[in-house]
């Protein structure tokens, strides 16, 4: 069964569109808001501030309907990532649902997919962070010759 694809921003905690692999692959991410528990009326969402506008550095989701607040953190790890890849390695599309937790890899947050046919990792980085790669001091190699 494909994923269900999101039609608007409103919908959406977090969203991402990136190329893989030197533009070998490509991953689609997007996780969508969770109803609020308490009443069900309502998707979660940042508060607003008296103007309207989203405090988008808020540490908490709240629910407009009925007040209801989670923490940022605790709310977010709740969520499910869902992934549209095409793989970098074997070149197969595919589809796939992970928790929305980052986990630090190379000592970046990133969330981890696994390709469907060759069990490749398929990393989403947070904010298009690179990992740390050695350098030609750090490998030995004189960089005069």
């Amino acid at each position: 069964m494909p994923l269900k694809q999101p039609e608007s921003m409103d919908e959406i905690v977090y969203f991402s569109n990136r190329s893989l692999g030197g533009g070998k692959g490509s991953v689609k991410v997007w996780v969508f808001k969770q109803t609020c528990l308490k009443c069900r009326k309502e998707m979660m969402g940042k508060p607003r501030d008296s103007k309207g506008k989203v405090k988008t550095r808020a540490d908490e989701y709240v629910c407009p309907a009925c007040g209801n607040s989670v923490e940022k953190k605790a709310y977010e790890e709740s969520l499910t990532a869902n992934a549209d890849y095409t793989c970098s390695g074997c070149g197969s599309s595919g589809e796939s649902q992970i928790p929305f937790k980052r986990r630090n890899i190379e000592g970046i947050p990133t969330l981890r997919f696994q390709c469907g046919k060759c069990s490749a990792n398929i990393d989403v980085t947070k904010k298009m962070k690179e990992k740390k790669g050695k350098g030609p001091a750090e490998e030995g190699i004189d960089e005069d010759a």
